[in-house]
């Protein structure tokens, strides 16, 4: 009898155990929607949902009149016009140094390592070897000077 009972308590004791492993709630497969207190997911999908809308410009000081701006459309934005603003002369200047000859042509000797191409080789001529001031502008290169007007320095 002790021999029925043991092997009828085996079966009963298997059966007991495998009860109780299905009863506990075993880990399974994360859902794929997160928790609610978890924001990520649900900004951006709250996000994708919004309409794009511009940040809005802080008001201008009550001196200044308020321009409104064109209303926006679906379109293309035009390429930019091109600049109708001229660029403006160099300024004039004022030299002053000697009028020397140098390889056929007049220059304007400012110190001992400055000089510069003069572009009017008539005026500058009947000023050779003497000392002028010459108002004039410089080229792009800052070496060839454009004259506008020469005076003999006395």
């Amino acid at each position: 009898m002790k021999r029925e009972i043991c092997l009828l308590a085996v079966p009963v004791f298997l059966l007991g155990a495998v009860a109780s492993i299905c009863a506990q709630n075993l880990p399974s497969r994360p859902s794929p929607t997160p928790p609610s207190d978890i924001l990520g997911p649900q900004l951006i999908a709250w996000s994708q949902m919004q309409k794009p809308e511009p940040v809005p410009q802080p008001l201008p000081p009550p001196d200044k009149p308020v321009q409104q701006p064109a209303p926006t459309t679906n379109q293309q934005p035009a390429p930019p016009a091109k600049s109708q603003v001229q660029p403006r002369p160099p300024a004039a200047q004022t030299f002053t140094g000697t009028v020397v000859k140098d390889a056929g042509r007049y220059i304007l000797k400012v110190s001992g390592t400055t000089v510069y191409q003069l572009d009017d080789q008539d005026k500058a001529k009947q000023y050779e070897g003497k000392q002028v001031k010459i108002e004039g502008t410089l080229d792009a290169n800052g070496n060839s000077l454009h004259i506008t007007s020469i005076e003999l320095l006395s």
